[in-house]
């Protein structure tokens, strides 16, 4: 008599679940990984945009002999012998941090979520001072307004 043996094309069921429970320990060492990600890169985007705007601030002092900017919004008007930037950079912070997107400055130190700047010597800070007007820790624990 002729036995015919069916060879079986599919997956047995525990090895279904083998595959699933790996998947799942994967995906539970991998998402809080990639969570703050996005934090991170905005952070990385204004440090970037602050880096620009202490750049364009030292180009203007020396091109104008020695003067400070007024303000961040004059290094993007286009006044002789600037612009020196296209346009004033928003900051953008980690939405945990409770800052709305802006390009906004204020002189007055403080947590509002904007460009800090000042263009004369006060409370300690030199003249030509600019950073971003926040007393929250980023993700690297630093002090986001010592960047």
């Amino acid at each position: 008599m002729l036995r015919f043996h069916r060879k079986s094309k599919g997956f047995t069921l525990i090895e279904l679940m083998i595959v699933v429970a790996i998947i799942g320990i994967l995906a539970a060492i991998a998402i809080p990984r990639f969570a703050n990600l996005i934090d991170r890169a905005r952070e990385a985007r204004t440090q970037g945009n602050l880096g620009s705007i202490r750049s364009a601030i030292a180009i203007c002092y020396g091109a104008t002999g020695g003067t400070w900017p007024a303000t961040i919004a004059a290094l993007a008007v286009a006044v002789a012998p600037g612009p020196y930037l296209d346009v004033v950079p928003n900051v953008m912070l980690p939405a945990a941090m409770g800052h709305a997107v802006t390009n906004a400055e204020t002189t007055v130190a403080g947590d509002d979520g904007l460009w800090f700047y000042t263009s004369v010597a006060a409370g300690g800070l030199a003249a030509g001072t600019a950073n971003v007007n926040c007393t929250h820790a980023d993700s690297a624990g630093n002090i986001v307004n010592t960047w």
